[in-house]
């Protein structure tokens, strides 16, 4: 693969004998931040001068990925990640947009603080971040925060969470489900009832048991979202569920969207392979919020992706510093990172198991997430279909590689991954934001402000 030039004048990319959604082969020319091309074979005469080719060599192809729930941490722990360290880790796994969490310091609920992270990553170049404003001031749960003016801000906020803590209160639920209407907005909520998870250290179950570990009861993450189904069919407003996890969970989505109620829900990547078995060791690694849970809800949440219950596929990337990892386990931090493995595990559990396509990938894991965020339209769209015409957010997969996860290497400030030491398939070659790299031969394009043209 070639490398782009390092001059500011924009540059054309071809990308010779892709397979644009695991389907045949075909020269892709990227020219002006657009997908100007698609050709089974693109003749040496109408290939640009000022192209840089890429040699496809049977690479899948895909719209470049959006994460509709990412931890960035900036700001208030830049020593856990930073906007420019985090967002570096989403390109080089393949993401061309973000959305950072607002569990931050100080905490993302007013507009100063959603356009303080809106313009670091602006600024960072590596995706498009699109700041997460609290529904609550402070994520207290008891008072709502800025909406309106969070939404009218630079950031153009439109998902609000408390994600991290749950939005427990009805009436504040409520509340904030029928303001954002006004807007076309939508309440993220973190599934977890607060009295039946006091104290919880994992999934309830035979496990929790044999360990001597306090148990969190998968009826506290459906108990919320049966109540906030019911709350948003009665307003009338978007829901969407962060991180569902049981196969309860599952049911009741499955039961709201036969029922008309505009709900949409995500599963992150580590609950579509890794059981509540892997705290058997009191690895800390493998504590997280929602709790890992059984073999019967792995195999239901794979399900649900499947057939549609479940939209797309969410990181919660959450980044830790050693010490609240490297420690006993009741007293470590709840949190996995996941920008970089996340294509691979989608990859390894559900395409190369037949339950979704390369085509469903860019569903689940890009048009979807865009569309629910409402970052899917104007100027800077993203999540859009790989056409002629569409901007050039382009990823580029080697699903025939291989490799072993270090922890250490890669590209996030923190090291907190399950999957350590562990071989996944799969491995993202490049990256293009509108056109521009920011990862060429797997590796970020340090230049990012200037390579194949200046932001």
């Amino acid at each position: 693969m070639s490398h782009a030039p390092t001059s500011t004048q924009a540059a054309s990319y071809l990308l010779r004998g892709v397979r644009p959604l695991g389907g045949e082969r075909a020269d892709v020319l990227l020219r002006d931040g657009v997908i100007a091309r698609i050709e089974p074979q693109l003749p040496e005469a109408e290939v640009p001068q000022d192209a840089v080719v890429v040699d496809g060599a049977d690479r899948v192809a895909l719209p470049g990925l959006v994460d509709l729930h990412t931890h960035l941490r900036e700001p208030g722990r830049e020593d856990t990640e930073t906007i420019e360290s985090g967002t570096r880790a989403a390109a080089v796994g393949g993401f061309t947009a973000v959305h950072a969490m607002a569990n931050t310091t100080p905490v993302a609920d007013t507009a100063g603080v959603v356009e303080q992270v809106w313009r670091i990553g602006r600024d960072a170049g590596w995706v498009d971040v699109h700041p997460v404003g609290a529904v609550s001031v402070g994520l207290a749960g008891e008072q709502l925060a800025e909406l309106g003016a969070m939404a009218q801000s630079a950031a153009r906020v439109r998902v609000f969470s408390d994600d991290g803590k749950c939005v427990w209160d009805p009436v504040l639920m409520r509340r904030a489900l029928e303001y954002v209407k006004a807007f076309d907005g939508v309440i993220a909520q973190h599934a977890q009832e607060p009295r039946l998870t006091e104290g919880a250290q994992m999934n309830e179950g035979i496990v929790s048991a044999e360990l001597g570990l306090a148990g969190w009861p998968a009826v506290a993450e459906e108990a919320i979202i049966a109540r906030d189904v019911l709350l948003a069919e009665h307003v009338g407003s978007r829901l969407h569920v962060c991180h569902l996890s049981t196969a309860g969970s599952v049911e009741i989505i499955r039961w709201a969207k036969g029922r008309g109620i505009d709900v949409t829900a995500e599963v992150t990547p580590h609950h579509l392979v890794l059981t509540d078995e892997e705290a058997r060791g009191y690895d800390p690694t493998f504590k997280v919020n929602p709790p890992l849970r059984t073999q019967a809800d792995v195999d239901a949440v794979r399900e649900g992706l499947a057939d549609g219950t479940i939209d797309i596929v969410a990181t919660d990337h959450a980044p830790h510093a050693r010490e609240d990892k490297d420690c006993e386990w009741a007293a470590a931090a709840f949190g996995m990172t996941g920008l970089e493995t996340a294509l691979s595990v989608v990859q390894a559990t559900m395409v190369d198991t037949g339950r979704l396509t390369w085509a469903d990938v860019a569903r689940v894991m890009s048009a979807n997430p865009a569309r629910i965020g409402r970052i899917d339209t104007g100027e800077l769209a993203q999540g859009r279909p790989f056409a002629v015409g569409e901007p050039a957010n382009v990823v580029l997969v080697d699903p025939a590689a291989r490799r072993v996860v270090d922890g250490r290497a890669q590209e996030t400030a923190s090291a907190n991954t399950p999957f350590a030491g562990r071989e996944l398939p799969g491995r993202v070659v490049a990256t293009f934001l509108r056109g521009r790299p920011t990862v060429l031969d797997g590796a970020p394009v340090r230049d990012v402000a200037t390579v194949g043209g200046a932001r």
